[in-house]
Parts: C-alpha cells; structure tokens; sequence
C-alpha cells in the first residue's frame, strides 16, 4: 500500500501567502469602507448641523405675539432649494408644530434632543425603504423665556448609500482578484525559492550503491540550506564508510570461508581418488576436524559479533577481581610464554561487576596477539590501575614492531589484519579484537591503543565497583 502523503510544501506555503494576503486585504477594505463612510457621514452631519444652527437662529428670535404662520414661511424660506430635506418642530408634549413634510421621526432621534447633548446622527429607513439620516436638538422658543422645543433635521441618503453599495461590491471585487493574483505570486515564488531544494533532491536520487563518494555542492545551494546539504553529505559519508567496511567485511568473511571449504574438498576429492589404508584414512579425517573446528570458532564467532551489535549481549553481574582472573590467565599462557621465552607480569589490581567468562575471553584474545606479535625475549606487561575519573583501567603491553598509525583506527574491525599478506592461521581468524571490543562495550567500557617505541599497548576502560 502506498504511504499517504501530506500536502506539499509548495501548497502549503502558497495557501499560507495567500491568506495572510486575503488578510491583509480584508482590513484594508474594511479601513477604506469605514473611511468613505465616515467622510459621507461627516458631508451629512455638516449639512444638518447647519440647518439646525439656522432653525434654532429662527425659532429663538421668533417672539410670542408672532404668528405660527410666519414662523412656517420663515423656515419654509430657509429651506427653499434643498430638497430631501425635512424639518420637523415638537413640543414638549410631542405635538408637532412645524414640518415640512410628512415623516415620523424615530424615538431614538427625539429622544437624544430631548436631552442637552451634542446632536448625535441617528441612521434609519423611512416605511418606503428610503434611507435617512438625521440630527435633533432642544431649541428654547423665543427671546423672553419661552418654552423648549426639540427640532429634528433630516436628509436623505440614498444616492449615498447606492453609492457605498457599488463601492463595496467593486472593492470587494478587486480584493477577491487581489488575493487570487497573490495567491499565483505567492506559488510562482515558493516554486522559484523552492529549486535549490528540488535540485538537492535530483542529485540526492542520483547516488545509488556505486556512486556513494558523491557530495551535494554546498557552496551553489543557499545560505539557509547550507546546514542541510552538510548534514547529507556527512551522512553520504558515514554511508560510504560503513558501506565500504561492509564490502572489505564481506569479501574477508567470504576468503574466510572459502579456504577451509577448499582445503576441505582438495583434501576429500584426493583421497576419493584412489583406495587407501585405514591409516591414512584417519589422518585425512583428523586434518578434517581442524578445518572444521576452524570453520565453527569462525561462525561461533560472527554469530557473538552479530549478537552483540543488535545489542543483545547481556552480561552476568557479579564481583570480579581482575588481578585474580588475569593471574590465572597468565599461568595458562606460561607454557607459550617459555618458548618463546617472553616475560610475563601483572601488576596492581580492581574490582568491577561484570560477566565473568566474557571478561576472560576479552583478556585471553588480548594476551594471545600480545604473545603472537612478541619476538623472543620479549616482555608482555599487564597493569591494572584506577584511573582519576574512577574507572579501572587494564592495560596489555607488549614490546616489538609499531604498528603503523595509519592501521591503528582500522585494528577492531572484523578479519582486519595490519599484514595481509601473512597467511590466515587457525588461531588467527581476524575477529579477537573485534569480540574483545563487544564484550567491553557490553560492560558500558570502552578500548583503545597505541603503538610506539618499541611497544604495543591496548587499554581497556571499565565502570569500577563504587564502594
């Protein structure tokens, strides 16, 4: 079944440009709209607030003795020539006095006049539909105390109004077209930001097995994939020298094989030739078993280092004095250690809480190459000290040749041999230091070498017993 996959980053990135522009745009409109509707509202307010200063010039000079009908065609005068515009007086008693035309002001409206505050406009629909917007104000009657009356002004605002509807629509319009525009901008851009990514990911799929040595270039790649492009090429990197140990791993262990499964069938095809006596026979079978118990220590082995690479080496814990297990392991090598008439000596002392047997075997390969790598009357030197971070260290010295710098790194890997010419013997497969660093790793250890003046010396550094 095919993963599913998310959206792209390209879409996601081009939705997100997109909205933050409809965004932007919609309070832009919104600021434009409230704007011209202020200015519209503020033209309005000026009309009717100047109206109203003329009515109430009109009705507080008007005195008492002055007929109602002069003070109509005194107002009817003031509004000559401004048409939609009404003007209504009110009593106290909210009796109409005066208008110039039939409207019913709403409550709201009268009821601001009613009280002495700035006139505030009142925006509402007449019973046609017709929009309105008007003022009212508490006017005193007369110059000699007259009573208050409230006098309400309006003015039609449909063509207004038709006007803020087309604007909106139009504006609106435009936005919606805006944000289309920027939403292909904003595509075409995050297409044209995202190549470089595009272009890692072309050369990315061009590395196959054979072509591991290839580096993206950092250097034509921008600034903020800079870190990317260095994290897979070191990654390539890794890749290609995990990749090539695998390789040389592989063909050793193939070579490994090979040689006994070759002298095995030499030695079988041989003596099939031809009828042999029960002597010979024997001997055929005993070099026989050699080969094999060659090829059962060789997968004893890979399957120790396979185990312990998938982490599945528990070691036993339990008290361990290193001077007695290396003690004893010395009295074992003796007997090689008189032929070859090499010195043997140990030194200082630890405990640690570990896997017995498995600790023996990391010591028994490191005495065996120590012993196999000293020439006659040499000397192998074994030390066991704690050092100042509280680690026991146990340390394997033996005189001869330095081994070269350059094959030190390479000293722990699997069928690895500084000499690889020297023909591969049964007690040389090429994987005790290799086990010998699982078994320390397993321990929360760690190991390490070095080869100079005349001496070879391995380190193993192991979790002390904290008392």
């Amino acid at each position: 079944m095919t993963p599913t996959r998310g959206p792209s980053l390209t879409l996601r990135l081009t939705l997100l440009f997109a909205l933050a522009s409809a965004f932007v745009l919609f309070l832009l409109g919104l600021l434009i709209g409230n704007a011209v509707e202020r200015h519209f509202e503020e033209q309005d307010l000026d009309v009717l607030t100047g109206k109203m200063q003329l009515a109430r010039h009109i009705l507080e000079r008007k005195p008492d003795s002055q007929p109602k009908e002069t003070l109509t065609q005194q107002l009817d005068d003031a509004l000559t020539g401004h048409h939609g515009l009404i003007v209504a007086v009110y009593d106290q008693n909210g009796k109409t006095l005066y208008a110039n035309e039939s409207m019913v002001f709403p409550q709201d409206l009268l009821s601001i006049g009613a009280t002495p505050k700035r006139e505030q406009p009142v925006k509402w629909s007449s019973n046609d539909d017709q929009p309105w917007r008007g003022i009212s104000s508490m006017v005193k009657f007369g110059t000699d105390g007259g009573g208050s009356y409230t006098v309400a002004i309006a003015t039609e605002i449909t063509h207004h109004e038709h006007f803020m509807t087309s604007f909106r629509q139009t504006l609106w319009g435009f936005m919606s077209l805006a944000t289309l525009a920027m939403g292909l901008l904003g595509w075409f851009v995050v297409r044209s930001g995202l190549l470089p990514l595009l272009a890692i990911k072309r050369q990315a799929a061009e590395i196959t097995a054979n072509r591991l040595h290839t580096r993206l270039p950092v250097e034509a790649i921008p600034r903020e994939l800079a870190d990317l492009a260095d994290t897979l090429n070191g990654m390539l990197s890794r890749l290609e020298e995990s990749f090539q140990r695998l390789s040389d791993f592989s063909s050793d262990l193939a070579h490994e094989l090979r040689t006994p499964v070759s002298n095995l069938l030499t030695q079988t095809q041989v003596t099939l030739s031809k009828a042999r006596s029960a002597d010979d026979y024997r001997d055929i079978l005993a070099s026989n078993a050699e080969e094999f118990e060659r090829l059962s220590r060789t997968i004893s082995d890979m399957l120790f280092l396979a185990k312990a690479d998938n982490n599945q080496i528990i070691p036993n814990q339990e008290p361990i004095n290193l001077a007695e297990e290396i003690g004893d392991l010395l009295e074992y090598y003796d007997v090689l250690a008189e032929e070859k008439s090499v010195a043997l000596s140990l030194s200082g002392d630890g405990q640690i809480v570990g896997d017995r047997l498995m600790l023996r075997r990391a010591v028994s390969n490191l005495l065996s190459n120590a012993l196999r790598h000293t020439p006659n009357e040499g000397k192998v030197t074994v030390r066991v000290e704690k050092n100042s971070e509280g680690r026991i260290l146990v340390s394997v010295e033996n005189t001869g040749s330095d081994i070269p710098a350059e094959h030190l790194p390479r000293l722990f890997d699997r069928f690895y041999r500084v000499d690889s010419s020297r023909l591969r013997t049964t007690e040389n497969s090429g994987l005790g230091l290799a086990i010998t660093q699982s078994i320390v790793f397993a321990h929360g250890g760690d190991m390490g070498v070095n080869s100079e003046d005349g001496k070879t010396r391995f380190t193993l550094s192991l979790p002390c017993i904290h008392q």
